[in-house]
């Protein structure tokens, strides 16, 4: 096992033999030894080589370590593409769904202007002696008011919002 994790952990830091005898302070050929199985290194070696490595001794002398295969990295590559497709179509689904709630907004604010011009002010022939007529048509009034203001302001930035959420040919 620690022949074949030693050489596979070598080999995924990008190391060469050569490489790491210079770092261990050996020649070649004991690296080449170690990673045949024709010998180990001693303890105090071994701790060495776990720290040019950057891993664990224990890790070194555990189970057999594999090298990603091809095939792993391409089973994570198609994950990724899937999750990169679910998330354009959620971000899709989220644009389209602004861009009908920012119409649905300019043809309310639409309407409800229609209707305002159309009974040119309902409250200002309301009885206002009547207290339930009176809270009712000031009510209406603020409505209205705060509509006249606030509404091209709306609307104007609804309109903005549509064209910048339109699907993009």
């Amino acid at each position: 096992m620690l022949n074949e994790n030693m050489k596979t952990i070598r080999k995924s830091k990008g190391l060469t033999q050569e490489e790491l005898a210079i770092k261990l302070n050996v020649v070649r050929q004991t690296i080449s030894k170690w990673e045949q199985g024709l010998s180990v290194p001693d303890s105090d070696m071994l701790i060495s080589i776990s720290k040019v490595l950057e891993t664990p001794v224990s890790t070194l002398l555990g189970e057999t370590i594999t090298m990603p295969e091809a095939d792993d990295l391409k089973a994570i590559s198609e994950k990724l593409e899937i999750i990169n497709q679910q998330l354009a179509q959620r971000k899709t689904a989220r644009r389209k769904l602004l861009h009908w709630l920012l119409i649905s907004l300019c043809t309310v604010i639409v309407t409800i202007s229609a209707v305002l011009i159309a009974f040119n002010s309902p409250y200002s022939g309301w009885d206002y002696n009547d207290p339930e007529t009176a809270v009712a048509g000031a009510a209406f009034h603020v409505f209205e008011w705060l509509f006249v203001r606030l509404a091209p302001i709306i609307l104007i930035g609804a309109i903005v919002g549509i064209f910048l959420t339109r699907k993009k040919v």
